[in-house]
């Protein structure tokens, strides 16, 4: 509460009259006090930030193994070698090794919606009687560039591709790239 306090003082003035000074007390209790009630309610009604963290969502477990089946018929292979080069190949097997390039319609993008055509329409359902889909699989030679991986990836979301995963390449497929694209003792087995 604001007080004002008149205390007496003042000197004479010339004339004999005095003035009365006035001095002013302004009491802050009751502000300090608001100020204490604000912070203790405040205090008690906020909630603390809980940490924000990405929920994963992980499969439920279940006893029953549910594997896919892959057919030999949806898989292409695509191997990057160190230089530059874009190596395919369709199925299981290594076999006839093709090379094209990242040049835009006419490389492998071509090569990858020609897949994603072609397994639908001529790959047997499975044994539950669904469609098949192709699967891209990439591989990557050691010392190959990173600016291939990205550019690999880049064609999958072009081409719209649900399907591929990053692997190591084989052996087989090492020495197939390394030798121009044939497979000298592979071939042999092959045939």
């Amino acid at each position: 509460m604001a007080q004002m306090e008149t205390g007496g003082g003042g000197g004479k003035h010339k004339d004999g009259v005095r003035s009365k000074k006035m001095s002013t007390r302004v009491d802050l209790t009751p502000m300090v006090d608001l100020a204490f009630l604000l912070i203790t309610f405040f205090m008690l009604t906020t909630t603390l930030n809980k940490p924000k963290a990405m929920q994963l969502n992980m499969p439920k477990k279940t006893d029953i193994e549910d594997k896919t089946e892959v057919g030999d018929c949806q898989v292409m292979n695509v191997i990057l070698d160190t230089l530059d080069r874009v190596w395919y190949y369709e199925g299981l097997q290594v076999a006839g090794l093709k090379q094209t390039t990242f040049s835009g319609d006419d490389g492998i993008r071509k090569e990858i919606i020609k897949m994603l055509k072609k397994v639908p329409a001529e790959c047997p359902l499975t044994s539950k009687g669904n469609k098949r889909d192709a699967i891209i699989l990439i591989k990557m030679m050691q010392g190959a560039r990173y600016k291939n991986m990205v550019d690999i990836l880049d064609e999958m979301d072009i081409t719209d591709c649900k399907i591929y995963a990053i692997q190591e390449p084989d052996p087989i497929e090492i020495e197939a790239v390394e030798n121009g694209g044939t497979v000298k003792d592979f071939a042999k087995e092959a045939q």
